[in-house]
C-alpha cells in the first residue's frame, strides 16, 4: 500500500535521502532531454519547438493516470497523498512572477540548476538570483505577511470544486492533452524557421 513514507517503510531521515535520489533523477532527465538549455526552453515562447509543452503535459497525464489506476487497483490510498493548499492570489502572484522570471531568464527553478550543473554561465547566474530573491523575500516577508496568508481555499482539488467525479476530470484532461499535443504539432509546423 502506498504511499511508503505515509505508511511508515521508511522514516524522515530516509525520506530526504529518496527525495534527493528522485531530484537527482529528474534533473539528469531535464538535462538528457535538452531542458538545460535556455535557448531549447524559450523556444516555446516563440512558438517554433514546442516539446518543452509537450513533455510536461506527457509528465502530468502518465503521473494522473498512474495515480488513478493505482487508487483504482487499492495499491494507493488517495486520502493521504498530500496536496498543497490553496492560496489563491498569493500562488497567482507568484505564477507570474515566475513566468516573467522564466521568458526573461530562459529557466524555471529546476531548469536552472540542472543547468548550473553542467557548468552553463547562464544556469549559474539564474541560480545566483534565485538564492538573493530567496534571501529578499525573506527580509521583504513581515510586510507582505497578511496577503501571503491570504486567499486560502484549503486543499483544493478539481472534482471537489465543480461537484464531478475523478474519473470525469481524468477522461477531461486526457481529451485536453490530446487537443493540445494536435494543436503543439499545428502551431511547430506554421512558426517553423521563423
Amino acid at each position: 500500500m502506498t504511499p511508503l513514507f505515509k505508511y511508515g517503510a521508511f522514516g524522515d531521515e530516509m525520506g530526504l535521502v529518496v527525495a534527493f535520489a528522485i531530484g537527482l533523477g529528474f534533473g539528469f532527465f531535464l538535462e538528457r532531454a535538452g531542458f538545460g538549455s535556455a535557448r531549447k526552453l524559450v523556444s516555446q515562447f516563440y512558438l517554433n519547438d514546442l516539446a518543452v509543452f509537450k513533455v510536461m503535459f506527457t509528465a502530468i497525464v502518465t503521473a494522473m493516470l498512474g495515480t488513478t489506476y493505482l487508487a483504482w487497483m487499492g495499491l494507493l490510498d488517495l486520502s493521504l497523498v498530500y496536496l498543497t493548499p490553496t492560496w489563491l492570489w498569493p500562488q497567482i502572484v507568484g505564477g507570474l512572477v515566475l513566468g516573467v522570471g522564466f521568458v526573461v531568464g530562459g529557466y524555471c527553478p529546476g531548469t536552472s540548476v540542472a543547468a548550473a550543473v553542467t557548468g552553463r554561465i547562464d544556469g549559474l547566474a539564474y541560480v545566483a538570483g534565485l538564492l538573493v530573491g530567496t534571501v529578499a523575500f525573506a527580509e521583504v516577508f513581515p510586510l507582505i505577511q497578511e496577503f501571503h496568508a491570504s486567499s486560502h481555499f484549503g486543499t483544493l482539488t478539481l472534482p471537489a470544486a465543480f461537484g464531478v467525479s475523478y474519473g470525469l476530470v481524468v477522461f477531461g484532461v486526457v481529451l485536453m492533452a490530446l487537443g493540445g499535443f494536435w494543436g503543439a504539432g499545428w502551431i511547430e509546423k506554421r512558426f517553423a524557421g521563423r
